[in-house]
């Protein structure tokens, strides 16, 4: 926890009315560090202060610039087409009173704020079909409001942030390193990885590099990246520190994999991990009720590629950092980067053995809604 005296002196430089003494840790994300604030006024809105781990974000000014330029065009698209109230339904950055919208204290650390939407939740894990499907409109209409961005005018905050090419090059050096002498107890995870290389390479395919179109995505699809009403209706799409080029079908695949997941992550006991088809089902309908309106027939055949994809690379994720001696995902025990990868290799084989019917729902659920728009 940091200290209210560091605190007080970051807060001092953004424009808000922040009541320092009531801090207290946010969230469960893996990156950066997140605080809850109330406001020293009772009827004022509370705030998220973000401590933003600049190791991983190395260029902040470009980053805070890409979740700028995000949230204005989102809160346009909400103003221009009536969909809501764009500061319940979009993030809002607060600036400092430099007019920009981060701080860089005297330790180096670079910080950020954004409004609390109060009267909101998230879920690490999926518990209804409700709360699937409107996970899916979330992410499926956050998708369908940045279309019209072209590729290529979002900064990449992290790049080859998707390019399993690129996962599985830091794998083979993280081997080849092995400075904490780990690889010898991994040999069974390694031949895994071997196993399914090559077909994880999809996108990196000449064909579909010249077919699917490059737009700007979300990139970090999580479940819980998603905030739901009181009434588990979505609000909002939070983290967008990563928003920036993609193939829809990574979005896609990253929600599948927090969705369709009968446990969390990293559950240990991996007879547990199972695939619940009813929430898989419930976020297609979700997802594509809101994205059908401008997905081509290619991104539609690529959208299960995507949901075997993304768990398969965050198990070869997990697994590198596990190597390299935990320098990039927060852990709460030692192994823990293990046990996550061995969760995510476990959900990889129980969607290969599923993929043929997978995708035929997928089929089936856009035949529908192009009926509907004809």
């Amino acid at each position: 926890m940091q200290s209210s005296k560091n605190i007080a002196e970051v807060v001092s430089h953004f424009k808000c009315a922040a009541d320092v003494g009531s801090q207290k840790a946010y969230g469960s994300g893996h990156i950066n560090d997140t605080f809850l604030l109330k406001n020293v006024q009772p009827s004022g809105p509370d705030y998220l202060l973000q401590r933003i781990n600049h190791r991983i974000f190395t260029n902040v000014e470009k980053l805070t610039d890409n979740m700028r330029r995000v949230t204005e065009h989102l809160k346009n698209k909400i103003k221009e087409h009536g969909y809501g109230d764009p500061l319940k339904e979009v993030m809002t950055l607060i600036p400092t009173d430099s007019t920009r919208f981060f701080y860089k204290d005297s330790s180096g650390d670079y910080w950020r704020m954004f409004y609390f939407l109060s009267d909101t939740k998230s879920y690490d894990v999926v518990k209804t079909e409700k709360q699937a499907y409107e996970g899916g409109k979330a992410f499926g209409k956050f998708q369908a409001m940045l279309c019209d961005i072209p590729a290529g005018e979002i900064f990449e905050v992290i790049p080859d942030f998707h390019n399993i090419q690129k996962r599985l090059q830091h794998l083979d050096e993280a081997v080849a390193n092995d400075h904490l002498g780990r690889v010898a107890s991994v040999k069974n995870e390694l031949d895994i990885v071997a196993k399914y290389a090559a077909s994880m390479q999809y996108f990196q395919q000449p064909e579909q590099v010249a077919t699917l179109p490059k737009r700007v995505i979300h990139n970090d699809t999580k479940f819980n990246n998603v905030l739901l009403d009181k009434n588990d209706e979505a609000q909002c799409v939070i983290d967008l520190e990563t928003v920036m080029d993609g193939y829809v079908a990574y979005d896609f695949g990253d929600a599948i994999r927090t969705i369709i997941n009968t446990t969390t992550e990293d559950e240990a006991d991996l007879s547990k991990i199972q695939l619940n088809m009813p929430l898989f089902n419930a976020y297609v309908k979700g997802y594509l009720k809101e994205a059908s309106k401008f997905l081509t027939d290619a991104e539609v055949n690529s959208l299960m590629k995507g949901a075997l994809l993304l768990p398969y690379m965050q198990a070869v994720r997990f697994l590198t950092d596990h190597i390299n001696g935990d320098k990039y995902f927060k852990i709460k025990f030692e192994g823990h980067n293990l046990q996550r990868a061995r969760a995510q290799f476990q959900l990889v084989k129980m969607l290969d053995a599923n993929a043929a019917a997978m995708h035929n729902t997928i089929l089936n659920e856009m035949d529908i809604y192009k009926t509907a728009q004809y």
